[in-house]
């Protein structure tokens, strides 16, 4: 790891754990966060939830899993450059889905017109809910009992009346500060990762073609550049050494514009940081040019029929189970039905939450087929 920053956060300044636990040996308390991420079963079960294709479609698209390193491995670069706490942007970036539904975006717009009685659901809250709570593998506490620094960068964004019970964690919100810098690489991290994979996943699978994506001047002058210099490459190379092409624009150019950034405010300390403004930024042109990038994918890709299709699907499947549980909760596995005696909705929003694709799929097929086997 480089030197760090005065303004990044280390052991020194952590605000650390809920429950105190003895030092770690060999390895520093963000790397204990890293370790305890991934060796959790709602790690493990991102291999199988979706990215925009739904599992089963294909080997060779993003799942929850892929993504997260994509993201893990994008903010661990940046912040080496920047000179912050590489393990904490990692951490945060492994663990920033842990939440999320099965059937990416659809199963969660889905879930939360289920819970909309209920206090709706946001798959940031639930990726906090189980770090804190739904994780049971350790003697001593619930959860996985992660640093402050890592539970805040978690939480990308949050209503006022939810912050309101958070504590300490959601004091940001309320009084407008900002999360550590290793936090604000992981979002942005975040926002690079999908944006290239979902332009690589839409090529690969037929629904988006080089020709639309030439009008958008992000993609079209990083094409432009490798058909000049590569004009024999088959179309496949073409569109890896394009994605990698526009990756290394907006991580060069997110480092520069934060470096400067940073200059402007003359750091000294973490709490410099937090009551900053957002500096962890792209140049003006580049947000320009990534924000017209997300446009076309939302209009050609997110909405294309066939992605509507499945998201239908998904919708119907989240929405039949939801249904069913709420009405007896003794359908529930026997796990889920002690969380349900507290908070009906809220145990089965995160029985739902916590299934892959594939289970979800299935065990919509156990209730509801009748020739299928419970």
């Amino acid at each position: 790891m480089t030197e760090l920053a005065p303004y990044a956060v280390s052991k020194n300044n952590s605000r650390g754990r809920q429950v105190t636990e003895d030092a770690p040996q060999g390895r520093s308390e963000f790397q204990r966060d890293r370790d305890r991420i991934i060796h959790s079963g709602a790690f493990r079960r991102l291999e199988y939830k979706t990215q925009v294709f739904v599992n089963h479609e294909g080997d060779l698209f993003r799942t929850r899993l892929t993504h997260s390193i994509e993201v893990a491995q994008i903010a661990r670069s940046i912040a080496r450059r920047l000179h912050l706490n590489e393990d904490l942007a990692e951490a945060i970036s492994l663990a920033h889905d842990l939440g999320h539904t099965p059937f990416g975006h659809a199963g969660q717009d889905a879930l939360n017109a289920c819970m909309k009685a209920y206090g709706g659901f946001e798959h940031n809250l639930q990726s906090l809910r189980v770090v804190d709570l739904l994780e049971e593998r350790y003697a001593a506490f619930d959860g996985l009992n992660l640093c402050f620094e890592t539970r805040e960068g978690i939480l990308k964004h949050c209503s006022a009346d939810k912050a309101a019970k958070l504590g300490e964690l959601g004091e940001r919100f309320l009084n407008n500060r900002r999360p550590s810098l290793e936090a604000q690489v992981a979002n942005l991290a975040d926002e690079i990762a999908y944006n290239n994979h979902d332009v690589d996943d839409g090529l690969r699978s037929g629904l988006i073609t080089l020709e639309q994506l030439e009008a958008v001047p992000l993609v079209a002058e990083q094409l432009s550049e490798v058909r000049h210099a590569y004009p024999n490459l088959p179309e496949r190379r073409v569109v890896h050494e394009t994605v990698r092409r526009i990756i290394n624009t907006l991580v060069s150019d997110l480092i520069r514009q934060s470096v400067s950034n940073i200059s402007s405010q003359a750091l000294a300390t973490l709490e410099d940081v937090r009551s900053a403004p957002a500096l962890i930024a792209y140049s003006t042109e580049i947000n320009e040019q990534q924000r017209a990038l997300k446009n076309f994918l939302r209009i050609h890709l997110y909405r294309h029929y066939r992605v509507l299709r499945m998201s239908a699907k998904a919708q119907r499947i989240i929405s039949d189970l939801f249904e069913i549980f709420i009405a007896d909760s003794r359908l529930l596995p026997p796990q889920f039905q002690s969380l349900a005696e507290q908070d009906r909705a809220r145990a089965v929003a995160d029985y739902i939450a916590g299934m892959t694709d594939r289970y979800a799929i299935r065990e919509h097929r156990r209730i509801f087929a009748v020739e299928e086997a419970v």
